[in-house]
């Protein structure tokens, strides 16, 4: 589990291709890894990855034929740089949301525009993921934790402040970048528990179930 809030920048050490899928090694460079051994999870790119080699500031991590079909990993090069963040540990602050590293699909980067001194973001959303984005609720793009600005059927946007372009890989964002898209877990189990989940979660199902009031 995670919490959305990158704790480094790292950048792709090395590539090697094995069997079909690959191993990642990754330069963590600011990351703090006195607490970090093997068998630990770290969110790469929002990406829940199981540290397999650690060498001094580099971890390695073995990444499955499936999460290279479904997440942006499969696009990294030797050079790249990537959100980086340990798995929450019981007491730690919780500064974001709740995240899994389960990436649910690829949203891309529609459009960029500043807006003060921040930069307004807009993203298509992936088919069959619009019903779990809201206005005003929590998404996370490649492990950062993000609250949505507006959303319409096919596109949402966020608004990001100059600290997070700084700290985040969203400064390397551009015109039809993919990036990794986990919707809020939240939405994702209401959805299971509701009757009628077919139909999506409304405003009347919440109030017949004694969510909202």
């Amino acid at each position: 589990m995670f919490t959305g809030i990158i704790a480094a920048i790292g950048k792709i050490e090395n590539i090697q291709p094995q069997a079909g899928d690959l191993r990642l090694h990754v330069n963590t460079q600011d990351l703090d890894l006195s607490d970090v051994k093997l068998g630990d999870s770290v969110a790469i790119n929002g990406v829940c990855l199981t540290v397999v080699e650690h060498k001094q500031s580099i971890l390695g991590f073995d990444v499955s034929r499936e999460s290279l079909d479904r997440t942006s990993l499969g696009a990294l090069s030797k050079g790249s740089a990537v959100n980086l963040e340990k798995a929450l540990a019981v007491g730690d602050r919780l500064g974001g949301h709740f995240v899994s590293g389960h990436v649910d699909g690829l949203a891309t980067v529609i459009s960029m525009q500043e807006s003060a001194r921040s930069v307004q973001f807009r993203f298509e959303i992936p088919a069959g993921l619009e019903r779990y984005i809201a206005e005003k609720g929590s998404i996370c793009i490649d492990g950062t934790s993000l609250t949505v600005n507006d959303v319409s059927d096919n596109w949402f946007e966020v608004n990001i402040i100059p600290h997070t372009m700084q700290e985040t890989v969203m400064s390397y964002y551009r015109q039809g970048t993919k990036v990794n898209l986990e919707v809020d877990l939240i939405a994702r189990y209401l959805e299971r528990l509701l009757p009628n989940q077919s139909s999506g979660i409304s405003r009347e199902t919440l109030l017949q179930n004694g969510f909202i009031k």
